[in-house]
């Protein structure tokens, strides 16, 4: 799914370092298996996928390391905070993801967590590869100078 077409409200939560630490080569979208409290934390927006990533573990994919904070109000049925979650995709999505993983050791990244039009909860996935040092500089060198330009333009027009 494109960022663009992820509408700014539905947002749960957004891993903006991952974009920075990664060049994201293709982007997926995954259903992921919640409970209760946790799709209503992840409404009040205080999720964190900054640590987070996903991997295989007996044979399905799980979203590791996600931190959804314990709901405000308590309840008998509150959850841990980091526990490993299972992520919904197609078997043969799965394959391909985790044939590229182990092969030319990249990485799966969360990017976001959103709710989609039915209101389910939904993960956007990232396929990625991590970014040299040099690579972060010229990206941030490149962010700065389009930033400049626009200041610029619109002073003199």
């Amino acid at each position: 799914m494109a960022r663009s077409t992820l509408i700014a409200g539905n947002i749960a939560s957004e891993n903006r370092k991952a974009r920075h630490e990664y060049t994201i080569l293709e982007t997926i979208e995954a259903g992921i298996v919640l409970a209760g409290t946790e799709v209503k934390s992840l409404r009040t927006g205080r999720a964190n996928l900054a640590d987070s990533f996903a991997g295989q573990q007996d044979g399905e994919l799980y979203l590791f390391n996600a931190y959804i904070p314990e709901y405000q109000v308590k309840t008998a049925f509150s959850h841990e905070t980091r526990r490993p979650r299972k992520l919904l995709v197609h078997r043969k999505e799965m394959r391909k993801l985790l044939g590229s993983i182990t092969r030319e050791g990249m990485t799966l990244v969360p990017l976001s967590i959103f709710f989609n039009q039915r209101g389910l909860a939904k993960v956007q996935l990232g396929l990625a590869k991590g970014k040299k040092l040099h690579d972060k500089r010229a990206a941030e060198k490149e962010r700065d100078w389009r930033r400049e330009k626009a200041r610029l333009l619109r002073d003199k027009g």
